[in-house]
């Protein structure tokens, strides 16, 4: 079965995100050998997992619990988490994970303050996308004693104040420990609902991974085509379907590199771990297709939009946002200025782009990468103050 709904994982670097994930599906989404080496998530990870609850519906609880008295249980929902980076560094790439979220879980760690930097960017970007069904975790509450997790609670209630998730739940739990998970899953079915889908519309879907899934050494005859993962946001996709990628590849043509979109089809629908002929949205899900393994490898094609042939939105190099600035405490973010560098991020897709006019609230951009966006679009606007790179604001594709 295809999950039927995304939430993410977000909040600090090391705040317990991945723990988390693997207490609630089971899976370490930390596969990557530098995450592995860093103790950090790098990219996206992601986990299928189904939630039950009891035949009375008093109580929730993993897979690995219902497994242990099947007749007490049954289905509550199939679902897909999404695990970001927390590293400050990393914001764009939490940003691309953020575009295809029904909802989040928020987690922030009971032995340290709050907020922490990351805890309050991440904050911000599900507020710029208009992600309003969140659960805020308090973590590690087995590394604190009852008045510091009450003193931690109230920072947390504090901070969340004037934002999306100020009304929104937080459950105390240790993700090393499991406790307190089914409380977490009974928050996060009430809290985040599936969402209605127009499957009539045409198929768009982010892409959020590409991968080359053969093996080094395997031989030729038997190689497979690139694969393509994310999530449709509308419409359906179906075995044999021929689709579009686009903006598509940068190739080189007298010297002078172009962006070509890709057209192919649909060798093989993945969900989970299941072969599907036919994939809704919800969920993510993998795209197996008979393009070059090597233009799909290490993310290649991520933020690309796949769909028919001709329903995808305009591919852009140039764009003009109605932008608004972040102000907060103790965050110096001066006015932008002329031919300022700035990443914006829309959907899945990242560019760098240089600002070529300014008028008002309006700031026109020549990106390095073009991207497809419609108007209306919402685009988080990231840019260099002093050594780092911060989320800075946000605009409105005009």
């Amino acid at each position: 079965m295809q999950a039927e709904v995304n939430i993410g994982m977000v909040g600090h670097v090391d705040h317990g995100k991945t723990s988390l994930t693997r207490a609630l599906t089971g899976k370490w989404t930390d596969t990557h050998s530098e995450e592995l080496k860093r103790g950090i998530t790098i990219k996206i990870g992601y986990a299928d997992v189904t939630f039950y609850k009891s035949k009375d519906g008093k109580e929730y609880a993993t897979e690995a619990e219902a497994a242990k008295d099947k007749d007490k249980w049954e289905v509550a929902r199939y679902v897909s988490f999404l695990d970001a980076p927390g590293h400050e560094t990393l914001m764009t790439t939490t940003i691309s994970a953020s575009s295809i979220l029904d909802g989040a879980v928020l987690v922030i760690a009971a032995n340290e303050v709050c907020p922490q930097p990351q805890t309050e960017e991440h904050l911000q970007v599900l507020d710029i996308l208009g992600i309003k069904n969140v659960v805020v975790v308090q973590n590690k509450i087995d590394l604190v004693d009852k008045e510091k997790a009450m003193e931690n609670y109230q920072q947390i209630k504090k901070f969340l104040k004037g934002s999306t998730a100020e009304n929104a739940p937080i459950v105390p739990i240790s993700a090393n420990y499991n406790a307190n998970i089914d409380k977490l899953i009974e928050a996060i079915e009430k809290t985040i609902p599936t969402p209605k889908r127009d499957t009539t519309l045409p198929a768009r879907m982010y892409v959020a991974r590409s991968f080359d899934v053969n093996k080094p050494g395997a031989d030729i005859s038997k190689l497979k085509g690139g694969v393509v993962g994310g999530s449709l946001i509308q419409g359906m996709l179906k075995v044999g379907d021929e689709i579009e990628i686009v903006p598509g590849i940068a190739k080189k043509i007298k010297d002078k590199e172009t962006i070509e979109p890709l057209v192919l089809k649909v060798t093989a629908l993945m969900a989970g771990s299941q072969s599907v002929q036919e994939a809704h949205p919800g969920g993510l899900i993998g795209v197996a297709t008979g393009l070059d393994p090597a233009v799909a490898k290490s993310d290649h094609l991520v933020g690309n939009l796949i769909g028919k042939k001709g329903t995808l939105p305009p591919i852009l190099s140039e764009i003009t946002l109605d932008y608004s600035l972040l102000k907060r405490e103790g965050f110096d973010n001066p006015a932008l200025k002329a031919a300022e560098p700035l990443v914006v991020s829309s959907g899945t897709a990242t560019s760098l782009g240089v600002i070529v006019k300014l008028k008002g609230t309006a700031v026109t951009l020549k990106l390095k990468r073009p991207i497809c966006a419609e108007k209306g679009n919402k685009m988080a606007i990231t840019r260099r103050l002093g050594q780092r790179w911060r989320l800075s604001g946000f605009g409105v594709l005009k």
